[in-house]
């Protein structure tokens, strides 16, 4: 990869970007990821942490994931808009919400996840490899 993936939150006080590609990108159907993306999956790209560089300050709320791993959650303090989860069981790489990256068409999930808590309307590509709950570690590339 030559040029950095870039993002912002959506009034532009916190920039972010990383100096390699993804390891892997899917959507989450956990309860807790329906919360923040308003009632649908979440789409996530998995990122080396060390690739990352960020500019603003961001904010950060902390829970227990269904998974029992304690999730931290950033996001930007002035607009609200969610950036980042960090997972106390993999501190290598992190969970960035794709609508806040400059180049969406990255985001398409390449599985699914916590497939059991999705509503009955909610979107499972049967084509693509899903998982009912917490699948096991990304593998890093």
């Amino acid at each position: 990869m030559t040029e950095p993936i870039k993002g912002r939150c959506f009034c532009g006080a916190v920039r972010f970007q990383f100096s390699e590609a993804p390891v892997a990108v899917r959507a989450c159907w956990c309860r807790d990821c329906q919360y923040l993306a308003t009632g649908n999956a979440s789409i996530n790209a998995i990122f080396k942490t060390a690739s990352l560089s960020l500019s603003g300050e961001v904010a950060e709320y902390v829970s227990t994931a269904n998974s029992g791993n304690t999730m931290r959650r950033r996001f930007c303090p002035k607009c609200g808009t969610p950036l980042f989860s960090h997972s106390s069981s993999r501190h290598e790489v992190m969970v960035v919400r794709v609508g806040a990256l400059e180049d969406r068409e990255i985001g398409g999930p390449a599985s699914y996840i916590w497939t059991a808590s999705a509503p009955s309307w909610g979107h499972i590509d049967p084509e693509l490899p899903n998982c009912a709950g917490q699948p096991g570690p990304v593998p890093l590339k």
